[in-house]
C-alpha cells in the first residue's frame, strides 16, 4: 500500500471566524430543526433532538455506550470534547450519527429505519427544476455521442449544486455555471469513451436532483458499451441531509419511469441484470479518510477500471479533510488510492488540491476566500 502523503492541518471549527464553525453553529441547528418540523417525530425523539441541538452548541460530545459505532471508527475518543475542537469531518460524522440515534432510527420500535431526510429528497424530485432537466433529455439524444457524454458528465458535477445541505445554510441567488478551477475533463472524457469489459465505480453523493444526473451518465455508458458494468456505491443509512442510500436510488429510478424516460427502464433492466449493482459499506458512513479504508473496499475500488467520487464530501474524504496548500497535486494527495479515480466536485468546503500558482492568486485576489465554498466553482480531476 502506497504511503500517504504528507500532512496538513486538519481541518477545524474551532475559530469562530472559520466555514467549519458556522456549519456546526449555524447550518446543524438549522438541520434540527427542520426535521422536527418535517415528520411528526413524538415527545420522546423531540427531547432527544431539543438535546442534542444544545449539546452540538453549549455541550460535550457524549457517545451512547450502547452504539459500537464509536468503537469500530475509533470515535469513543472524541467523548467530552467540545464539537468545535473536533476534526470537522469527525465533528459531522459524529453529528449525524447522534441525530439518527435521537429519532430512533436505529432502535427497535415504529422510527426505526425511518430516513429523517426522506421529506427533503422526495421534495427534490418533484421541483419545476427536476422536471425541466428531464424534458431536456429528448434534444439531447439527438446531438453525437461525444456530446452528450460531455453534456451529462458537467450535468453530474453542477448537479451537485443541489444538495440539500448546503442550501439549508446559502441564500444567495443561484450562481450561474462558473469556470472549473482545475479542468481534467478532455482526458476523464477519453477514459470514459473507451472500450468494453471495463469496470465503472461511482461513488454517488447526494440524493434528489443531483442523483438522477449521475444514474444519467451510467446509463449512457452502459448502454453504449463503454463499461460492462457499473458499481454504484452509497450510503448504508442516511447521512450528511442528503446523501443518496438505496432507497433513494430506487426513487430516483422510478422517478425516471414515471417520467417515461427510456433511461428509467434501462436502468431498472440494468439492475435485474446486475450491470448495475448497488454497493454498500460501513466505511462511507465512517468519520475517517479514504487512506484509512479496509482492507475488503480497497479491493472493491482496485476491481475497477476507474472510480469516479462525487461531491464534497467525497472529496475531502479523498484528498483528507486537511489545508493543503492548493497547489498541492492532486496526484500526490491521492497516491494511496488503488486505482484510477476522479472527483467531480462543486466546492462547498476550505480543502482543495491541484491548482496551479497562477488560478491561486486570481481567484484569491478577486474573491478572497469565498471562492472555496460558495458551491460556485468546481474541480474535475484524474488521477491515473
Amino acid at each position: 500500500m502506497p504511503e500517504a502523503p504528507a500532512s496538513a492541518p486538519v481541518v477545524r471549527g474551532d475559530d469562530p471566524a472559520s466555514f467549519p464553525h458556522s456549519v456546526l453553529a449555524e447550518r446543524h441547528p438549522a438541520l434540527i430543526r427542520k426535521v422536527q418540523d418535517a415528520t411528526p417525530y413524538g415527545p420522546q425523539q423531540r427531547r432527544a433532538l431539543d438535546e442534542l441541538l444544545h449539546d452540538t452548541l453549549h455541550g460535550t460530545v457524549a457517545p451512547p455506550a450502547d452504539d459500537d459505532w464509536w468503537d469500530t471508527w475509533d470515535a469513543r475518543r472524541y467523548a467530552g470534547s467540545s464539537w468545535f475542537s473536533l476534526p470537522f469531518l469527525a465533528a459531522e460524522s459524529c453529528f449525524y450519527r447522534q441525530l439518527l440515534r435521537a429519532v430512533g432510527y436505529f432502535d427497535p420500535g415504529p422510527w426505526q429505519g425511518v430516513d429523517p431526510f426522506r421529506p427533503f429528497k422526495l421534495a427534490e424530485l418533484e421541483t419545476p427544476e427536476a422536471a425541466a432537466e428531464l424534458t431536456a433529455l429528448g434534444p439531447l439524444a439527438e446531438r453525437p455521442l461525444p456530446d452528450q457524454l460531455d453534456a451529462l458528465l458537467h450535468g453530474s458535477l453542477w448537479g451537485n449544486r443541489a444538495d440539500l445541505g448546503f442550501r439549508l445554510q446559502s441564500t444567495e441567488e443561484k450562481a450561474t455555471d462558473s469556470p472549473l478551477v482545475a479542468d481534467d475533463s478532455d482526458a476523464l472524457l477519453s477514459l470514459l469513451s473507451g472500450s468494453a469489459g471495463r469496470t465503472l465505480c461511482l461513488v454517488a453523493d447526494n440524493a434528489g436532483r443531483e442523483l438522477i444526473p449521475d444514474l444519467l451518465l451510467v446509463d449512457l455508458l452502459l448502454t453504449h458499451g463503454h463499461f460492462d458494468r457499473a458499481l454504484l456505491h452509497l450510503k448504508p443509512y442516511p447521512y450528511f441531509v442528503s446523501d443518496a442510500t438505496t432507497a433513494d436510488t430506487l426513487d430516483a429510478v422510478r422517478h425516471l419511469i414515471t417520467a417515461k424516460t427510456d433511461a428509467g427502464h434501462r436502468l431498472h433492466a440494468a439492475l435485474r441484470e446486475g450491470r448495475l449493482i448497488l454497493r454498500t459499506h460501513p466505511f462511507s458512513c465512517a468519520p475517517l479518510p479514504y487512506a484509512d479504508m479496509p482492507a475488503d473496499l480497497r479491493a472493491d475500488f482496485a476491481s475497477a477500471d476507474l472510480t469516479v467520487m462525487k461531491g464534497d464530501l467525497n472529496y475531502r474524504r479523498l484528498v483528507g479533510d486537511r489545508l493543503w496548500p492548493p497547489t498541492t497535486p492532486f496526484a500526490e494527495v491521492t497516491s494511496y488510492f488503488p486505482a484510477p479515480v476522479a472527483a467531480l466536485r462543486t466546492l462547498k468546503s476550505d480543502v482543495i488540491t491541484g491548482l496551479t500558482p497562477e488560478t491561486e492568486t486570481t481567484l484569491t485576489t478577486t474573491e478572497g476566500h469565498h471562492w472555496r465554498t460558495s458551491g460556485t466553482r468546481a474541480v474535475i480531476q484524474l488521477r491515473m
